[in-house]
């Protein structure tokens, strides 16, 4: 209840107004059964702008931490994480990443529609950076279809680094629906996951326009951090 609370009562029509947010192909997104949206990552503003324009729930996963600190503050945390649509990952995985995929799994059997970003990170440039393969893996696993999508301008509203940038009209994005049900029973190949990854990548580059790195973000981000210590002062 808190979420639709959020979306159509006190958050969402907030953000309507101010910065008036635009849509396409929100049409590929399914009224019903499970599907998986994946979506570049520009900013933290971008859980706020996607969901926002897609008429059902849409669920990410968190770190565990959120929803297990004590006292008031930590049940706060704990309702605003779980009414924004953020589920904890599962602990009872081998690692974060087999957590990450379990909780998203129990979403999509409950025939729910889950969030993830395949970059694992922020991207701190603005280019879009290599896909991790655990949205291959998870669409191969569950047969569900991948929805493509490319977020637009969020940077600019709330650019990294920073808690607020200046105004501008975001955009969202839908591509039309991937189907991964021709690699059913190859989820352990990492070659195919590569391949479904790239593609779902491929995918998202076109509908942002972004310009595309083989490298993973995070790794960009320990380059770029590095390159600018070693810069003289001027």
């Amino acid at each position: 209840m808190f979420y639709w609370f959020l979306k159509f009562v006190a958050l969402g029509p907030l953000l309507k107004v101010i910065f008036r947010p635009k849509a396409s192909g929100v049409e590929n997104v399914p009224t019903e059964g499970p599907a998986i949206i994946a979506s570049n990552h520009l900013s933290y503003a971008d859980w706020l702008f996607m969901p926002l324009v897609v008429p059902r729930k849409v669920s990410f996963v968190a770190k565990a931490e959120y929803f297990t600190a004590p006292g008031i503050t930590g049940w706060l945390k704990k309702t605003f994480f779980s009414g924004t649509g953020n589920i904890p990952i599962d602990r009872s995985g081998a690692d974060a990443a087999a957590g990450a995929l379990l909780s998203a799994k129990r979403v999509l059997s409950a025939g729910e529609i889950f969030g993830i970003y395949p970059e694992g990170t922020r991207s701190h440039d603005g280019r879009l950076y290599r896909g991790k393969t655990g949205i291959a893996r998870l669409a191969l696993e569950t047969g569900v279809p991948v929805i493509p999508v490319a977020v637009i301008g969020t940077d600019v509203v709330a650019p990294p680094g920073k808690v607020f940038g200046r105004w501008t009209r975001p955009s969202v994005r839908f591509g039309e629906p991937l189907d991964f049900s021709r690699y059913a029973g190859l989820e352990n190949d990492r070659f195919i996951l590569r391949s479904v990854t790239d593609e779902i990548m491929y995918e998202i580059m076109r509908l942002s326009g972004q310009e595309y790195v083989d490298v993973y973000a995070a790794k960009a981000k320990e380059l770029a951090k590095k390159s600018d210590g070693e810069r003289p002062a001027a």
